[in-house]
């Protein structure tokens, strides 16, 4: 696959320069690709007052400025999210702040919210063409006097130009950021949230508002879905506290989970390099947590489950521990766009062998 050639080419060159090489070719030569084939009926999941046409996403820090989320969506994803946006352009953490771990399949950045400022978001938003499930990823400024505020601002210029919000509080780049996992900073950031949200005009849902099929999607068609991302690297008294103020907040969902800050056996010379950790050695911790926090949560809360996806087997395996839909990234740049269509069928294979009719019901099949 001529993509997947250029995957690996653009691999040669240090991580940001790729990164951002990536970008401009995406953004340069998005009209001419290809659209993926159109997906199978049993891989279609509906959530979130939203049809999606398969459950695979890319994850937020690939396309930070929603400059690329047609491109994204013509490689097959099922929806695409986009951030993380600050209210303020903000630089981000000094450089080389991007490292492969190609003998562990993972990498570690340390990038600090390196983004062009909402505004710029807000434009590209607005310019695309609203098809396809788009999401986008806030968060605060570093510099911020008041972090709240800044997830408020945030959300109001963009939850009416995306088809959800992710509320990042689990970066291990900011420093301090992760204290609003906490739970009472938690609460009162959530309540900010979705009290903003009651003052916005009515909710539109660029990608389709669906009705509810099941007693678990009671929260369908809901306006300007908020979902709260979390950390991998939390005790089971932490993930009390989250289920308890989720549960008690009218937000949608939880994306399990973010970069982890722990360090597992790792071969690379770049493993002590400080930053978030993501990729294959997070998958095992990251699938737990999410195990953890559905056996823990209503099932009317949606579950995103991230971190390590690298095959059908790893996106399946979220999906029986309670993640109606799944999110990847690192696994693309060492195996590419193709990876994206093998997931799929993989998915197709491990639901029809184990008896389910669509990709829907095998959700928390194992918790």
């Amino acid at each position: 696959m001529i993509l997947d050639l250029a995957a690996r080419l653009l691999s040669t060159l240090p991580a940001e320069t790729a990164h951002g090489a990536t970008l401009e070719l995406a953004r340069r030569f998005a009209p001419p690709l290809p659209i993926a084939r159109a997906d199978d009926p049993k891989l279609a999941v509906k959530v979130l007052g939203l049809s999606f046409p398969n459950p695979i996403g890319l994850a937020a820090g690939f396309d930070k400025d929603a400059r690329v989320p047609a491109a994204m969506l013509k490689l097959g994803f099922g929806f695409v999210e986009c951030g993380t946006v600050t209210p303020r352009p903000q630089a981000g953490n000094p450089r080389p702040r991007l490292f492969r771990l190609r003998e562990d399949q993972a990498v570690i950045n340390r990038m600090g919210f390196n983004n062009r400022g909402m505004d710029e978001a807000a434009k590209n938003l607005i310019e695309r063409r609203r098809n396809g499930i788009v999401g986008i990823n806030i968060g605060a400024n570093k510099d911020s006097c008041d972090r709240i505020a800044d997830y408020a601002q945030g959300f109001a210029r963009l939850a009416p130009l995306a088809d959800y919000v992710t509320v990042n509080v689990s970066s291990p780049n900011t420093p301090g950021l992760r204290g609003l996992q906490n739970k009472e900073e938690l609460a009162q950031l959530l309540t900010a949230l979705t009290r903003a949200r009651s003052s916005l005009p009515s909710a539109r849902n660029a990608g389709g508002v669906v009705v509810a099929t099941h007693a678990c999607d009671a929260k369908a068609g809901v306006g300007y879905p908020i979902l709260l991302k979390i950390a991998p690297d939390l005790d089971l008294h932490a993930l009390d506290d989250i289920a308890d103020v989720v549960t008690k907040t009218p937000i949608e969902g939880v994306i399990v989970s973010n970069t982890t800050i722990a360090r597992p056996p790792l071969r690379s010379r770049h493993a002590g390099e400080t930053g978030g950790l993501s990729g294959k050695p997070l998958f095992r911790p990251s699938t737990e947590i999410l195990r953890q926090l559905r056996a823990r949560l209503p099932c009317d809360i949606v579950l995103i489950g991230v971190g390590g996806i690298s095959s059908g087997r790893d996106a399946y395996e979220k999906i029986l521990a309670g993640a109606s839909l799944v999110q990847l990234y690192t696994a693309l740049v060492y195996r590419g766009p193709g990876l994206i269509g093998r997931i799929k069928r993989e998915l197709l294979a491990s639901a029809a062998r184990d008896g389910f009719s669509s990709i829907s019901q095998a959700i928390g099949a194992s918790v």
